[in-house]
């Protein structure tokens, strides 16, 4: 878990880099920028905004030969071994940025590189490299007493509300390549400051895992149990299976298997489709790993129970009781009308 609460901004350098393939220039500044109490705050919201509204999917550098290849873990290494370094270094990271810029999609824009101080992540508390770069334009009206009336002045700025790229550099796991965090909100040139840029992998925790797993087990649902039965025992199937995950602290495939899944067919089904489809989902050899309980409450918010049926009717089954839908659900067929229909037991409808 992420918690940039206290989080303070030690630094602030901010550069400009252009389009390398239209002949655009860099601009380097000489210093840092001095902050000031009314702009910190705003600052801080631009740049953590973004980590905060969206799902925590981790990221680590990574290289085909070895880590000491990837620039920006090595220029990420030598901030976090000298915090007074993060002012040259920034220059360093934005020409490398600048060298990746010759797509001609790719805009200009500026570059801030921050140093942070006192991010709590997964309990600890650690320092960051933020490196963030702003690309789109909007304009907006001031206005200007000229005498008797009031005049308007088109400008064009930033807007704080979007952030149109950034990353959150952790101090913290370098083993592995370090813990990253990154957001880009322009697709237009997605391969440019994920891959040229930063050079990141997905960093396979346990949170990543549980994660993964869990949403190759919707696609099953979908894909095998659905068509095999019916709705309910979809919508049953991804209950049993997030129920397990919610009180194991360790995944165990045998024990899921035999747990989650009732009818004994469907078994080698599960096996068969996951040789199949785990490489898309990163698990194709993986048999066991550490349970991430924040994972799992995600999933479960993610999860449909909904029965949805071409009468324009819904059926809502609850995840906090799912034997409920065992015992007081069943299902059917009406020859007369040539039509499934759902039979619901209950003794008293309750209040809205």
């Amino acid at each position: 878990m992420l918690n940039l609460f206290n989080t303070q901004i030690d630094s602030l350098s901010i550069h400009r880099v252009g389009n390398k393939s239209r002949n655009e220039n860099i601009f380097l500044s000489e210093s840092t920028y001095s902050l000031t109490d009314e702009i910190v705050p705003l600052l801080k919201e631009f740049f953590f905004r973004p980590f905060r509204e969206k799902e925590e999917n981790y990221f680590q550098f990574a290289h085909d030969v070895d880590l000491e290849y990837n620039e920006m873990f090595n220029l990420a290494t030598e901030v976090f071994t000298n915090p007074s370094s993060v002012h040259e270094v920034s220059k360093k990271i934005t020409r490398h940025l600048f060298e990746q810029s010759n797509h001609p999609h790719i805009k200009n824009g500026e570059v801030y590189v921050t140093y942070l101080t006192n991010i709590s992540i997964d309990n600890q508390t650690v320092d960051a490299l933020g490196v963030f770069k702003s690309e789109l334009r909007t304009d907006f009206l001031q206005f200007e007493e000229r005498g008797s009336n009031l005049e308007m002045i088109l400008q064009e700025g930033i807007n704080l509300n979007k952030l149109d790229k950034g990353c959150l550099i952790f101090n913290y796991k370098k083993e592995e390549g370090y813990k990253i965090l990154t957001v880009d909100s322009n697709r237009y040139d997605a391969r440019y400051w994920l891959e040229h840029f930063l050079s990141v992998d997905a960093f396979q925790d346990e949170n990543y895992m549980t994660k993964k797993y869990l949403k190759f087990c919707q696609e099953f649902a979908k894909e095998v149990v659905f068509p095999a039965e019916d709705k309910k025992e979809e919508v049953l199937f991804m209950n049993r299976a997030v129920n397990h995950f919610a009180k194991n602290d360790t995944f165990e495939e045998t024990k899921f298997l035999n747990e989650v899944i009732e009818n004994p067919d469907l078994i080698p089904e599960f096996k068969s489709f996951k040789a199949d489809r785990g490489e898309k989902y990163s698990i194709e050899d993986v048999t066991s790993f550490p349970i991430a309980n924040a994972a799992v409450s995600d999933a479960r918010r993610s999860i449909k129970n909904v029965i949805n049926l071409d009468t324009n009717i819904q059926i809502k089954l609850d995840f906090v009781n799912p034997d409920s839908a065992e015992k007081f659900v069943e299902k059917g067929w009406d020859e007369e009308r040539q039509m499934y229909y759902y039979l619901v037991y209950f003794n008293k409808e309750q209040k809205s």
